[in-house]
């Protein structure tokens, strides 16, 4: 079924993706006062947004990335398969800087993050449900630096694949390879995979030096204050 075959109305019908039922309440207070969008479901984690958004009914999807069961990632990478014209719009803590080149390259209409004024947040809603990017300066500039780097010049963690990146994040946050495993719902021999690669790519020999380099980078924001 398409995602907006069953849109009825003029309003802008949104599905809000979000573990943290506080920030769902404070969504829906921000997003019904504009009066042109409504929140038309809720989600708080990744497979119960995939499962609303295959129900349909919606026009745009409000993404978070940090979900207890599926990376907001993954889950938009499953969304944009399955439904390849709904717009999905990324809302999350982590700076442009470390999930926004990777949402925007896996189909994200649009990345904002939760720091954003709440009429930044319903300006973007607008344009990503008309079929519109929706760029923060900051992005624009960090797309820019891409485009203008070769390989040699990027930060090691951008050469990095989804999941490789994932692991590396989830290694300097103090977890093991089982519970890594145990997060992503993939095998303890996969995610030992993925350590093996982003270690020979980034040129390191173990977690501690993966650590140090994600919290010089800022990748892990709890540990680096």
């Amino acid at each position: 079924m398409n995602p907006l075959a069953t849109r009825t109305g003029s309003a802008i019908r949104v599905l809000i993706a979000d573990d943290h039922a506080i920030v769902r309440e404070g969504l829906k207070q921000i997003i019904g006062s504009s009066g042109s969008i409504v929140v038309a479901g809720e989600a708080e984690n990744g497979q119960q947004a995939i499962q609303q958004v295959r129900c349909g009914g919606f026009d745009v999807l409000l993404l978070d990335i940090s979900m207890p069961d599926r990376n907001g990632i993954d889950v938009l990478k499953q969304v944009k398969k399955e439904f390849p014209t709904l717009a999905v719009l990324m809302l999350t803590m982590h700076r442009e800087d470390q999930y926004a080149i990777r949402a925007i390259k896996a189909g994200a209409s649009g990345y904002l993050t939760k720091q954003s004024a709440p009429a930044e947040l319903v300006n973007a809603l607008h344009e990503v449900a008309c079929g519109r990017k929706y760029i923060t300066a900051a992005l624009a500039q960090e797309l820019a630096n891409q485009l203008g780097d070769s390989d040699a010049g990027r930060p090691l963690h951008e050469l990095l694949s989804d999941r490789e990146y994932q692991t590396l994040v989830m290694i300097a946050s103090g977890k093991t390879v089982s519970e890594i495993a145990g997060e992503l719902a993939l095998s303890v021999k996969t995610i030992s995979m993925y350590r093996t690669r982003l270690l020979q790519k980034m040129k390191m020999r173990h977690n501690a030096e993966l650590t140090h380099y994600a919290i010089r980078q800022k990748l892990v924001p709890e540990m680096s204050e």
